[in-house]
């Protein structure tokens, strides 16, 4: 897959951040957006943003003039085999009773702890971010409080590490989705590598309106692992799939774009049930009252 990659530079944390945001809310959202502190002494932050296409550069120099940003730079990654990259760097991550690994760590898991082998694709979902683990510990946590859901749901699920997660805790039905096409390959190809094909259904779905997603709701428990603008979009629609009682885990999140998805999401009938911050990045566990 083609990527492009969008940055520039400017003084101030709080300003940067503005810009992030700014960036976020252009007709062609990134794929991922990182705002960090440029580790020089100079003060200054940098902004870059990940597009699957090339963004519009125009745009982009009007936003960072606005926001007295240098010009941005747009350039297109190198060609390489990121997958073969990646599972040469893949490491186990260790979550509670979750440990997730790839094939080549497969005889270094213990027997009493539950091993999720992910491969590497073109997909989001090693464990290895902290939204990721932060999701997989929201998990742990519930499973420790004693819950049981008959019927999980992944929103953008990725590699389908999160419902293969519930599946192997519950033995029960766990719905994943996404809207890349690869992503549903790529979460179809786990779930059988693990053997949890019995508990799961995968498919492509763009929202929660798809036919898969509706037909199996609601649903005691449901992971939402994207971006903080979906995420305040589709609260309604999260809440009208989770039961009356039942868990939205919510991550993707800056921990500065926490307090305003949790407002969105309280706004639709949830209140707090725990908050987990790891490396920067807000993990929301919420219940439906």
């Amino acid at each position: 897959m083609t990527t492009w990659t969008a940055l520039t530079t400017l003084p101030g944390e709080a300003e940067a951040y503005t810009l992030g945001d700014a960036v976020e809310n252009l007709p062609l959202s990134p794929l991922a957006l990182a705002v960090l502190e440029v580790e020089d002494g100079s003060g200054l932050w940098e902004v870059g943003a990940y597009y699957d296409q090339k963004p519009d550069p125009v745009a982009l120099d009007l936003l960072a003039a606005a926001h007295s940003a240098r010009p941005f730079a747009v350039s297109r990654l190198e060609d390489r085999d990121w997958v073969a990259q990646v599972r040469r760097e893949l490491t186990p991550v260790h979550a509670g009773r979750f440990i997730v690994f790839g094939s080549h760590d497969a005889e270094t898991i213990p027997l009493n702890r539950t091993g999720l082998e992910i491969e590497a694709a073109m997909a989001f979902g090693t464990g290895h971010h902290g939204t990721t683990r932060g999701c997989l510990l929201a998990l742990e946590g519930l499973v420790r409080e004693g819950w049981v859901f008959d019927r999980t749901l992944d929103v953008g699920c990725g590699t389908g590490v999160l419902a293969m997660a519930a599946a192997a805790a519950f033995r029960r039905l766990a719905v994943a989705t996404d809207i890349d096409p690869v992503a549903v390959r790529t979460a179809k190809a786990n779930a059988r590598a693990n053997g949890l094909g019995p508990w799961m259904r995968i498919g492509q779905a763009d929202g929660l309106q798809a036919p898969l997603i509706r037909d199996a709701g609601p649903y005691g428990l449901v992971f939402a692992n994207i971006l903080a603008r979906p995420l305040k979009r589709l609260s309604p629609s999260i809440a009208r799939a989770t039961a009356s009682g039942g868990f939205a885990v919510l991550s993707g999140l800056l921990d500065r774009q926490a307090p305003g998805v949790e407002q969105a999401f309280l706004a639709n009938g949830f209140a707090r049930h725990r908050v987990i911050r790891l490396e920067g990045w807000t993990t929301l566990v919420l219940r439906r009252r």
